[in-house]
């Protein structure tokens, strides 16, 4: 029986992940060598939608590369070694640390060949990296294509596009339309969409320009080719010893226990929110410093801060939070993930948000435990030990956690950006993992603000970057009826059920908030994570939802 295209790509995906753990096992292997081989054969069968024009044999994908230029280290198109590591001791050393824009991870460039990159987020973070790596590596051998004949020969596109990058290279003055001519024939596409990619490329800050990136891509290539100068990826042996135990999350979980039990919080009764680190703050404080008296002027704020990160309004809140029961509590760990500790009692109103009131025993008032967005298989790892019982003096205390809240953004099925998503379960893509849930928010907490609000089942994916139309339309218009895909929800799950049902550290009766905000359509033309950030329009969504958990906690 012929297999559909869903069931062809689900194959490539399980292959992807099969090789991806050989060679983590293994320790290195060369992109081009028969292992890098299979992980571009599968990749180029599934055809993800963020990778665009990947399986074309001469168009490069330019919206895909800048997508991952910028979570990637400034300047890894440079380095021939790409070196996975643990925490090591480089953030001791004196090479300056690089930190991509759109994905938190310590980078350092040992020299002009060599870049190691700190893997502190699970295997979901090594997976993700690679997948990456591996669609550069396509892409570098198009453009060695493009710019050689077919005797190997480098042509005068790829000779101008040389003489270009040394020129920029040394701050010396070019011709740019000229420039986007000469790469626009290596890249394979036209004038104009070369000259909007280098625009695009200028404009993020976050990485070299397009012109250098295509030129020393190709460069490693021409040279691996012609000279046998292998590119190679390695995992370093404590990476190899350390993921999947859970060593990071223990470091920031224990962090944030003693915490608490330093601000005397460890008995209170605690609501764990996962959300960004700003609509929280600004959304309580906004009410106690400001006397916002609903959520319009709540969304007036947030517009003004997001515009002006500097605005009076926004150090006015940081000010008055500080002493008013908000802690910061940055990383130590590697986690990269942020926590925030508010103590409600010490806050001068009787109420958290308008008409929602706090207890009059300021002993009873509950402590809101803040943490920044997790990444795929890392938020069971800190959640579960999050969810753990603190050690102190031979004592086990246990957390009071009354609740559990997701604020998260997802890629949407059936609406579009800025939509919002209430999960009723979460699907574990490729595994019999399935969490149903009694979610504490309903599709009609979200009516009467022009938003479309789409619910039942979610599907956490491995990964974003391994999804195509033919997987994504399997899961929206078969039983399964989903209505977005996101990376965390059941790992989440997974740790509370444990916690709660297992375990019994935490209690049985334990509520849990979900709701997502659309931040791509990956089904759509134009609409997938590549075609940039929701900006101001996801402000409403963000805000909304981080308003409707905070009415709900306190009344669960």
């Amino acid at each position: 029986m012929k297999r559909t295209k869903a069931q062809q790509s689900r194959s490539a995906i399980e292959r992807l992940y099969i090789t991806m753990r050989h060679l983590f096992m293994r320790g290195t292997y060369k992109p081009t060598g028969v292992s890098g081989e299979s992980l571009v054969e599968s990749l180029l069968i599934l055809n993800p939608e963020i990778y665009g024009l990947v399986s074309d044999p001469e168009k490069v994908e330019l919206d895909g590369l800048l997508y991952v230029m910028e979570r990637l280290p400034r300047g890894i198109e440079e380095c021939r070694y790409i070196h996975l590591i643990s925490r090591e001791g480089y953030e001791n050393s004196g090479f300056p640390t690089l930190v991509p824009a759109k994905r938190k991870r310590s980078c350092y460039r040992v020299d002009g060949e060599q870049m190691y990159v700190e893997m502190t987020r699970g295997k979901s973070d090594i997976y993700d990296i690679l997948t990456h790596l591996t669609f550069l590596y396509i892409e570098s051998e198009k453009i060695r294509r493009n710019s050689t004949d077919h005797k190997g020969k480098e042509n005068l596109n790829w000779e101008m596009l040389h003489r270009i990058v040394d020129r920029l290279e040394t701050d010396q003055e070019f011709d740019k339309e000229a420039a986007c001519s000469y790469l626009s024939h290596i890249t394979g596409r036209t004038f104009e969409e070369t000259k909007e990619a280098v625009e695009k490329f200028d404009a993020s800050k976050n990485c070299n320009s397009l012109f250098s990136i295509i030129h020393h891509m190709g460069k490693l290539s021409l040279e691996e080719n012609l000279d046998n100068h292998d590119r190679q990826i390695s995992f370093s042996a404590t990476l190899r010893e350390r993921v999947g135990h859970h060593v990071y999350g223990e470091q920031w979980a224990s962090h944030i226990k003693a915490m608490l039990e330093e601000q005397g919080l460890l008995e209170r009764p605690i609501h764990i929110i996962s959300a960004n680190l700003h609509s929280i703050l600004n959304t309580i404080y906004g009410h106690q410093a400001l006397g916002l008296k609903d959520f319009e002027e709540v969304e007036r704020l947030a517009m003004e801060i997001s515009q002006n990160s500097k605005h009076e309004k926004a150090k006015a809140i940081h000010s008055y939070a500080q002493q008013h029961g908000f802690i910061s509590v940055p990383d130590t760990s590697g986690t990269n993930i942020g926590v925030q500790i508010i103590d409600t009692s010490k806050m001068n109103k009787e109420t958290l948000l308008p008409g929602v009131k706090l207890p009059e025993d300021k002993k009873k008032r509950p402590v809101l435990l803040v943490m920044d967005y997790a990444f795929g298989e890392q938020a069971y790892e800190c959640f579960d030990e999050l969810l753990k019982p603190y050690e102190l003096n031979g004592r086990s205390i246990p957390l009071d956690v009354v609740s559990a809240s997701i604020m998260g953004k997802a890629g949407i099925l059936k609406g579009g950006k800025g939509d919002i998503m209430i999960p009723s379960s979460h699907v574990f893509e490729g595994t019999a993992d399935n969490y149903p849930f009694r979610n504490e928010l309903r599709k009609k907490d979200f009516d009467g603000f022009g938003l479309n609000v789409f619910e039942g089942p979610m599907i956490t994916v491995l990964g974003t970057s391994l999804q195509n139309k033919e997987v994504l339309r399997y899961f929206m218009e078969s039983s399964w009826k989903a209505v977005g895909l996101e990376m965390e929800g059941a790992h989440y799950q997974k740790a509370i059920q444990a916690a709660s049902k297992i375990r019994s550290s935490i209690r049985k009766s334990v509520k849990v908030l979900y709701a997502y905000y659309a931040s791509d359509n990956p089904l759509e033309t134009g609409g997938t994570l590549a075609s940039g950030a929701l900006g101001m329009d996801g402000v409403r969504p963000t805000y909304l939802i981080t308003y409707r958990i905070l009415e709900r906690i306190l009344r669960v």
